[in-house]
């Protein structure tokens, strides 16, 4: 049996008498049963161009509804390569409204769209 301090910043500070190895198997277990339950949000990104196809940009939301139904935030990024950012920027503004148009039945805008460098993204959260 060992003499375990529980609260020292309390006046008179409070200890027990107890098993230092059962208590310490029994905090640990305590944070292996809370891991467990965390729920932990990832974040699927999905890239695009400027002038992707209608075919390839339907194929690519399909899969990032896929990934707002199973929980999971969805980033979009339209990359421009070379001039294009300043001569299609509209082009890509203009693509990343016509995806949440189309995904706004099962997302929600989390993070709206900003420009980093030579890429245009915007995250979305499911509803």
């Amino acid at each position: 049996m060992d003499l375990i301090e529980i609260s020292p910043k309390t006046i008179p500070p409070v200890c027990k008498i107890l098993d230092f190895g059962k208590f310490r198997y029994e905090i640990e277990k305590q944070l292996k049963i809370n891991k467990k339950k965390q729920h932990i949000i990832h974040v699927k990104e999905i890239r695009l161009r400027p002038n992707t196809g209608n075919h390839d940009l339907i194929t690519k939301l399909n899969k990032g509804q896929k990934f707002l139904q199973n929980g999971d935030k969805l980033k979009i990024t339209i990359m421009f390569r070379g001039r294009e950012f300043y001569n299609r920027k509209e082009a890509g503004i203009e693509l990343l409204n016509k995806i949440v148009d189309i995904l706004k039945d099962v997302s929600q805008i989390d993070k709206p769209a900003d420009i980093q460098g030579t890429r245009l993204s915007i995250t979305l959260s499911p509803k």
